[in-house]
């Protein structure tokens, strides 16, 4: 009996749901092609979340000096994603949502090589497959309040990014920034996930509008511990909300020259500033 929930979606698209993971899962080919790689995800996405519960010990631990200890691959991919990070407090599971959907569209492509593209959105961390010709439009949300696009990103296989996700302190997992949102393409979901929390993170500011409380007040098993993480945001000086922005356009330029992310779209209140190939700041 399988452990998830399976449907489908208009437009020939796969939901599959379990747990916090919620896949909606798109694959454009030939109709055998799409089959097989739909029959794949969901072999994939089978257990993958049990196989992750039995290391979150370990997951949830800071990253210090020594790569941690993991057994499965998906594990694995989340502490490779987060190790860049590690001189800052984060722990794998900054990486799991982006994961999870790279391991499920990984799987896709080796059981059908031919489709001509196919992603996987995991609640807006999403790992995407292109081939030349085949791009693919992304929405963008400045809001995860609105949670509705107000623009678009084209993929295309000239460029590396193959995942994009989305971080900010109204999000589903935890933020210790004050970001609306948060949006960064990097080589892999995972990689974007830990990115994006990284980036968010930093866009931060001391104000009385500002409130926080310890994660664990709000979840026993935070990984975050006793750290402060944003619970609201209220008016800003618009000279707070530059500040703020400032610094996590600081940190997303310097994970830019590091080759760590290739673009970023950050936005507080009615501001937002972009990162991208063509910035030549310093």
């Amino acid at each position: 009996m399988k452990s998830h929930r399976v449907a489908r979606l208009p437009g020939n698209r796969l939901h599959l749901q379990e747990g916090p993971s919620d896949l909606v899962i798109a694959a454009f080919g030939g109709p055998s092609e799409i089959e097989r790689a739909y029959g794949a995800a969901e072999d994939r996405f089978e257990g993958l979340l049990s196989e992750i519960a039995g290391e979150l010990r370990t997951l949830r631990r800071p990253l210090d000096h020594q790569p941690p200890s993991l057994r499965g691959a998906t594990a694995q991919a989340m502490a490779r994603a987060c190790w860049p990070f590690r001189a800052s407090y984060i722990t794998p599971m900054a990486a799991v949502a982006g994961a999870v959907a790279d391991a499920v569209l990984a799987a896709m492509v080796a059981a059908s090589p031919g489709l001509q593209r196919a992603y996987v959105n995991n609640g807006g961390y999403i790992a995407v497959h292109l081939t030349p010709d085949h791009p693919l439009d992304i929405g963008v949300v400045t809001s995860l309040a609105r949670a509705r696009p107000e623009g678009y990103l084209r993929l295309d296989a000239a460029r590396p990014a193959r995942g994009v996700a989305t971080s900010g302190w109204r999000g589903r997992s935890f933020s210790r920034g004050i970001a609306d949102a948060v949006t960064v393409l990097a080589r892999s979901a995972a990689e974007a996930d830990a990115a994006a929390t990284v980036i968010a993170n930093a866009v931060d500011a001391v104000d009385a509008g500002i409130s926080r409380r310890p994660a664990r007040a709000l979840d026993p098993d935070s990984d975050l511990g006793d750290l402060p993480v944003t619970v609201d945001v209220g008016p800003l000086p618009p000279g707070t909300v530059a500040a703020a922005l400032d610094n996590g356009v600081a940190m997303a330029r310097a994970l830019r020259r590091d080759g760590l992310i290739e673009a970023a779209l950050l936005s507080l209140g009615d501001e937002w500033r972009d990162v991208t190939p063509t910035d030549t700041a310093t």
